[in-house]
């Protein structure tokens, strides 16, 4: 085998898996054959996760350390209680109940929508634990007790070969979110958010959610170097704040009914 030329040997390899497939009974496609055979069905996966990381930083000349974070299911049957209706399905700590269908259109767009497995919406967890700033100068605590549960309705993610854009669309409703910013002594409780239609004393499912689109692709700065470009061009949503946290005090609720962002565009790079 030592003494055996490299070519000779590329040549064995290469060869194998045909003779392998010829005495197994299996025939090589002709290009007329191949050109009969398209993807059509796509493919489709099903999905049950849960993520747990115990620290993420990013370190430019200080650093960003966010400790504990989760991403899971909300563990909860009961969404949005005013409904009576139970919204997520069975109580899981898994972030499942998810189909992801992806598809090549014929212009060479390649289409992913993330759908329910059943009619159920698919309920959503994200926690972490501190946020800290560290550098040479000492450690602040910026965030603490992150927790957010959410119900996703849909989602489709197109990537669209004539414009070179990545269009993003989800509905999505959340029912609690709670979180600390310790340096400011300010603290968020019981924050809700959904539709613009949905009326707490009427609700109906399918106004629970939140509509949201945007674009993402590159283009140039101010200075011509290409950067992340973000359009936001839907996002509305009525938003319910149960108790703002100020030095341990409660100071009131706050609720923006008919919250409306559009026509919104950001562009990201380094400096």
């Amino acid at each position: 085998m030592k003494g055996l030329k490299p070519t000779l040997l590329a040549l064995c390899v290469a060869g194998a898996p045909t003779l392998v497939l010829a005495g197994a009974g299996f025939q090589p496609l002709d290009e007329a054959s191949m050109g009969n055979i398209t993807g059509q069905a796509g493919v489709t996966i099903e999905l049950e996760t849960k993520l747990n990381i115990d620290r993420f930083i990013y370190t430019d000349e200080g650093s960003l350390e966010i400790n504990d974070i989760f991403v899971g299911g909300a563990n909860r049957t009961d969404m949005f209680s005013e409904m009576g209706v139970n919204m997520s399905g069975a109580a899981t700590d898994r972030l499942d109940n998810i189909r992801v269908n992806i598809d090549i259109a014929s212009d060479g767009d390649a289409i992913i929508n993330l759908l329910p497995l059943s009619f159920n919406a698919v309920d959503l967890r994200i926690s972490t634990g501190a946020w800290n700033l560290k550098g040479s100068g000492g450690s602040t605590t910026i965030l603490d007790n992150f927790n957010m549960d959410a119900l996703v309705g849909s989602g489709t993610i197109r990537i669209d070969t004539a414009t070179d854009k990545l269009n993003f669309k989800t509905d999505i409703a959340i029912d609690d979110l709670d979180f600390d910013v310790p340096f400011l002594a300010l603290g968020i409780r019981d924050f809700e958010m959904t539709g613009a239609d949905y009326d707490l004393q009427a609700p109906q499912p399918l106004r629970v959610f939140a509509p949201v689109e945007l674009d993402i692709y590159k283009a140039p700065n101010a200075n011509n170097v290409d950067s992340l470009a973000i359009d936001l061009h839907t996002f509305e949503a009525d938003i319910r704040i149960g108790g703002v946290i100020v030095g341990g005090t409660s100071i009131g609720s706050v609720a923006l009914d008919n919250l409306a962002i559009t026509n919104t565009s950001m562009l990201i790079y380094g400096h």
